[in-house]
């Protein structure tokens, strides 16, 4: 209702599919385009719901079939349930190409693959049975949970995590390089104190084993036997706790960084204080005033008295 007192009806929302791959004006196809895109609607969640239900079962199915002892007893039930399901899968992956203006964008899409590739393991399996495995890539199609359930919001920081990783990936990298060359250094250390005897019969072994014991997995394959040795890998071991800390602090400090805004050549707000503008900008993030050039944000040196 406007300030005349006319009620002006609300405008429809546009879904993102619907703008991306086209909704259809009228007719079954847009009815469809609803059940199976938008899952703001009764029915379209209801399918939603119904469809994840569906691919859990099918990817349960297969890991059933996994286990010898069950697939021989119940290997013709498993194989029906598997061809059910694939056909299934495929009338709504047929469903979703029809029911959209732009079928070749969708199936060009992040989930127009993944609905595309759910499907062909089982038809593949007919000419490379080692290809029936793959069918467990459905999970992916539990993705869609995301947009069902309202959490599109936890894709944002997904992004702010993946910005914070892309940003620290030198350090990260010279980390590792750094972590790598302490292995093949103490693992040659352990081949030269141990030896072929105790089980280091290679440096490469004996890399293997530094590797292992630098990040606390410790198969427990290869062990020191003298004392030097043991020596050596209870340091490895604490060193081990100690190395595990740095990306993670990389990483931290990074989205930190991002998230207080704090830039090269940042600036301080006179009237607020709000810090961390980047060098561009004209005015306060926070209370919109002018923000001080950098020769008025320098401190102002008192100027010296005159004598006489």
């Amino acid at each position: 209702m406007n300030t005349t007192g006319v009620e002006v009806p609300a405008r429809p929302t546009v879904t993102p599919e619907a703008e991306r791959f086209g909704k259809p004006s009228s007719g079954w196809r847009r009815a469809w385009f609803e059940i199976i895109f938008e899952s703001q609607t009764r029915a379209g969640r209801r399918f939603d719901l119904l469809l994840l239900a569906v691919i859990i079962a099918s990817v349960l199915v297969v890991i059933v079939d996994s286990v010898s002892s069950f697939s021989a007893r119940h290997g013709t039930a498993l194989n029906a349930l598997e061809w059910t399901f694939t056909v299934l899968f495929t009338a709504e992956y047929l469903a979703r190409l029809v029911s959209v203006e732009r079928p070749w964008r969708y199936a060009t899409s992040f989930y127009g693959i993944v609905d595309l590739i759910s499907v062909l393991p089982t038809y593949l399996a007919f000419f490379f049975p080692e290809l029936h495995a793959l069918i467990d890539i459905r999970l992916l199609r539990l993705l869609r949970v995301f947009r069902i359930l309202k959490l599109t919001e936890y894709l944002t920081e997904i992004s702010a995590l993946g910005d914070a990783l892309r940003a620290s990936r030198r350090k990260i990298l010279v980390f590792i390089c750094t972590v790598l060359t302490l292995d093949v250094l103490m693992g040659t250390l352990m081949y030269v104190v141990e030896g072929p005897k105790n089980g280091f019969t290679n440096i490469p072994v004996s890399v293997y084993w530094a590797i292992t014991t630098m990040t606390t997995v410790g198969f427990g394959d290869i062990a020191p036997k003298t004392g030097l040795g043991r020596a050596i890998a209870s340091f490895m071991m604490l060193l081990g706790w100690g190395i595990l800390a740095v990306p993670t602090g990389i990483v931290t400090a990074e989205m930190t960084h991002r998230r207080l805004g704090v830039r090269a050549g940042g600036r301080s707000c006179t009237r607020c204080g709000t810090d961390g503008h980047e060098a561009s900008a004209q005015f306060c993030a926070v209370c919109g005033a002018p923000l001080p050039t950098t020769l008025e944000s320098q401190p102002i040196e008192p100027a010296a008295t005159k004598s006489g």
